[in-house]
């Protein structure tokens, strides 16, 4: 599939991923539901209904819904500075605290923090800093970037254009940037028959060597990447790809950055997927769980060498002439401190990584269901894929149909879980126990019967 626009490249393999109401009929049709109040793992709505909250809100909500400390936290700094900006020279202390905070959390190779509102503003300014950084140091030319077709990287102009779903393209005139779009690193769907996920990783990297060549290192600013794709599909990539792609940009003066808006804090069992892995990058972004997304906040983290050559070009022409009036909020920074204090007080990487573990066996369960295509995942982000044809792992017509019916069915047996088209998300809040992991799937698994049923009845198997 082609962009209209010549500056995107899509490769073949794009998921059409779906919102549920999308395709809303029949069975499908869910909501509006208005969700009243949260406890731990758990969300009520307006009359009383009880789900677990399998999806974390949105990938986000670490330490569970309705933390007390949290909101003590937030009203604390209420009542001391609610409000105060961060330009002229001027900070506030959670901002500062969380800083140095992240500094110590993340890689070894980003320590300079810069913070903004979305992940979605954070890569839009990641761009932007990107492409001062090298007009700064003389490379004016270096302006393209290199993503993924299947990635999430945001929804505004500038990083929906980086993202490489149709959908959020369609419409929208977008990309707006000169963006080149590689081969999603899903074996399952996108490896070629008889060919091994070694000569796929293969395929990929001379895939990567081959842009590079066409296009020419010195127009390409930035390689961007989820070590994990998220929104996308949850998409583990293949052993030694990673290690691949860093060293070839590396060579080629093109920086890595690592979006880990998903991934970051534990989600993963280790607290950056980086660290999973072995990325070094020069730009790190994060968001959601740096909050729980109790308040909007996302931070870009980079390496003083990227930082450096900024602030001399800041020097140079007297200002930098980007911010947000709401940049490092000392509500959203001090709700932050708090949240990562407990996810570190209450060991909530390890339970990750111990009730991923859980998830992703119980999950493994249904690999022989006549609707499950593949399940996938790590840590506690998975992804149950359904097809209409599991020898030949053909799609579902139209694509949607069925992950919108077991959606709504999730609902009923009182469970939230994403339809991303057919491919079934779950996220839980990193607080949850290995016994409400096994209850959470227990539930897909009879919404999961309920939907087959529902399939057979209409004809559509």
């Amino acid at each position: 599939m082609s962009s209209a626009l010549p500056n995107s490249v899509y490769a073949r393999d794009v998921e059409y991923i779906l919102h549920p109401v999308t395709n809303a009929r029949k069975h499908e049709e869910v909501g509006p539901i208005v969700i009243d109040r949260g406890e731990g793992i758990y969300v009520y709505d307006d009359r009383g209904n009880k789900y677990i909250e399998g999806m974390a809100g949105l990938w986000s909500v670490a330490v569970g819904f309705g933390e007390k400390r949290i909101a003590d936290a937030a009203y604390r700094q209420l009542q001391k500075l609610p409000y105060y900006h961060t330009f002229s020279h001027k900070t506030n202390a959670p901002s500062v605290d969380l800083a140095e905070r992240l500094v110590k959390m993340t890689p070894a190779s980003v320590n300079r923090v810069f913070f903004t509102n979305s992940g979605s503003e954070a890569n839009d300014t990641v761009v932007k800093l990107i492409w001062y950084y090298n007009n700064a140091r003389g490379k004016p030319q270096k302006k393209r970037f290199l993503a993924r077709t299947n990635a999430y990287h945001g929804i505004t102009m500038v990083s929906g254009s980086l993202t490489g779903l149709p959908v959020n393209h369609r419409d929208f005139d977008l990309p707006i940037i000169p963006v080149t779009h590689l081969t999603c690193p899903h074996y399952w769907r996108n490896g070629l028959p008889q060919e091994t996920e070694a000569q796929f990783t293969d395929r990929l990297i001379q895939e990567l060597e081959d842009t590079i060549a066409k296009e020419g290192a010195d127009t390409i600013a930035a390689f961007i990447g989820e070590p994990v794709m998220g929104a996308g599909g949850v998409m583990v990539p293949p052993e030694g790809y990673w290690p691949r792609v860093q060293e070839i940009c590396r060579k080629n003066d093109i920086l890595l950055i690592a979006d880990e808006v998903i991934t970051g804090f534990g989600r993963v069992g280790t607290t950056f997927a980086c660290e999973h892995f072995g990325i070094e990058p020069d730009v790190l972004v994060t968001s959601k769980q740096i909050a729980s997304s109790y308040a909007p906040l996302a931070a870009v983290i980079m390496s003083d060498a990227i930082y450096q050559v900024i602030a001399d070009n800041t020097a140079k022409i007297g200002t930098l002439g980007h911010g947000f009036t709401t940049t490092g909020h000392p509500v959203s920074c001090a709700i932050a401190n708090e949240n990562l204090a407990i996810i570190e007080e209450r060991g909530l990487i390890e339970n990750a990584r111990v009730s991923g573990a859980v998830l992703q066996e119980e999950l493994a369960k249904f690999r022989d269901h006549p609707l499950v295509g593949e399940v996938r995942g790590i840590g506690l982000i998975a992804v149950v894929e359904l097809v209409a044809d599991k020898a030949n792992k053909t799609r579902f017509d139209p694509v949607g149909k069925a992950g919108a019916i077991l959606f709504a069915k999730g609902h009923e047996h009182g469970v939230i879980v994403r339809a991303m088209g057919d491919q079934i998300a779950f996220c839980p809040p990193l607080i949850i126990t290995t016994d409400e992991v096994r209850e959470m799937v227990r539930r897909f698994g009879a919404a999961l019967e309920d939907t087959y049923a529902a399939l057979k009845a209409d004809g559509v198997i």
